[in-house]
């Protein structure tokens, strides 16, 4: 069993020896540290970032667009354009029991939306209220989206996007201003709260004056839905309520139930599972950087316990001559290597997290769309596990496999060693 002083005294002996060696492996092993706690930093503020971004769209939601038969089927040819109506919703609520939210959406583009002396050409979405929660598209305080009553209503409310409230109000309070659309007068109820969409099928959420369903057919006389929206009550039976919906919409609109192209849909499960992978592999390959970086250092960490070894060895060799045994010669070499990594790694980590910090507060204040897509730098309990773990790694074998050559010696050998 060996002591603590006595390998504190081998290594303040070991640093008189080897000063510049050790001070330059030193600096190699904090920059290594500091490089790998950045890249696997930017890597989780990225990684986290692409995940809220794949939520934007919706989570878990899936987008049906009626398409065009492919297959003859009941005696109806192929090439029919199928078209979805607003009582689709209640038909699939009804026979689909795993749906737990459910939404028609009509769309149109090319509306002047004014207010003052600002019009704006915009697109206009007709939702039904669970719409909001379906699409993430929440109020920010003070307002609201729409509800049941502004849907029985036929209420002209108005729910805005961010980017289309700065548009026409700019900083001044829009919640109970007044807009027109395509000179028909609308309520504004609410302001979306901003977030990050990667996904998108109609244009940005933040850029569209969003209605009520009842109310949007009544301004535009339109029959057919866009499209429609669906939620399962878990990600997992998504599968399940595909399938299920080929089923009941072919019952109804007489297509075969394996006629791919009589439906287009967007599985955003599937999608996020894509963007969960390909941000894990970024994160990976970043943090081979680093740790390719970190192994440099680790090398000359093992460069001074070898050199360190071919001082001490006729002292090895009295010791293994009087009958030490393995491990009291091994042990001191291996603390001491993980003491010179360790104080690397401190500093490395304590100037990376500080970087990290500062990094973040940066980020944070910039108004540039490519550092918000970047994400804060975030130094979490993984990159903190992982950077550990890896200083460990190196500084135990790099004083590891010195150690074991030393012991390899015949005592013999060892005390006429010049």
């Amino acid at each position: 069993m060996f002591k603590l002083p006595l390998i504190l005294k081998l290594f303040r002996r070991t640093a008189g020896i080897n000063r510049k060696r050790m001070v330059m492996t030193v600096a190699a092993i904090a920059w290594g540290t500091l490089s790998i706690v950045l890249l696997l930093s930017f890597g989780e503020g990225l990684k986290r970032n692409l995940t809220k971004g794949s939520r934007g769209l919706g989570e878990g939601i899936i987008v049906i667009w009626p398409g065009a038969t492919a297959k003859v089927f009941a005696g109806f040819p192929q090439g029919r354009n199928l078209r979805f109506v607003p009582e689709d919703i209640q038909l699939l609520e009804a026979n689909i029991p795993e749906i737990a939210l459910s939404s028609a959406e009509m769309r149109r583009w090319g509306n002047t939306v004014t207010y003052g002396r600002i019009t704006l050409t915009k697109p206009v979405v007709g939702v039904e209220p669970s719409y909001g929660e379906l699409r993430n598209q929440l109020p920010q305080s003070g307002g609201r989206f729409l509800n049941l009553r502004d849907e029985e209503l036929k209420r002209r409310v108005v729910f805005l996007g961010n980017d289309l409230k700065d548009e026409l109000f700019g900083d001044k309070d829009a919640i109970g201003e007044t807009i027109y659309i395509n000179k028909t007068p609308f309520m504004v109820v609410g302001i979306m709260v901003k977030k990050i969409q990667m996904g998108t099928y109609g244009g940005p959420d933040a850029n569209n004056a969003v209605v009520p369903l009842s109310t949007f057919r009544a301004l535009f006389g339109r029959r057919y839905v866009s499209d429609l929206v669906v939620r399962a009550s878990a990600p997992e039976l998504n599968e399940a309520v595909k399938k299920r919906l080929y089923d009941v919409l072919g019952g109804k609109y007489r297509f075969d139930p394996t006629d791919e192209r009589a439906l287009s849909m967007w599985d955003t499960v599937e999608s996020q599972k894509i963007t969960a992978n390909i941000s894990i592999g970024i994160e990976l390959f970043l943090g081979v950087i680093g740790g390719l970086t970190l192994l440099i250092g680790g090398i000359g960490v093992a460069n001074i316990m070898y050199a360190v070894v071919k001082h001490r060895t006729k002292e090895i060799g009295v010791q293994m001559a009087l009958g030490a045994k393995r491990a009291y010669v091994i042990g001191p070499l291996v603390v001491e290597s993980l003491s010179l990594t360790a104080l690397g790694g401190v500093i490395g980590i304590s100037v990376g997290v500080g970087l990290v910090k500062v990094l973040a507060f940066v980020q944070s204040k910039a108004d540039s769309e490519a550092l918000e897509f970047m994400g804060a730098p975030t130094f979490s309990f993984a990159v903190a596990f992982t950077t550990v773990v890896l200083l460990g790694a190196i500084g135990f074998l790099a004083g590891y496999f010195p150690s074991r050559r030393a012991v390899s010696i015949q005592p013999a050998v060892a005390l006429r060693y010049e």
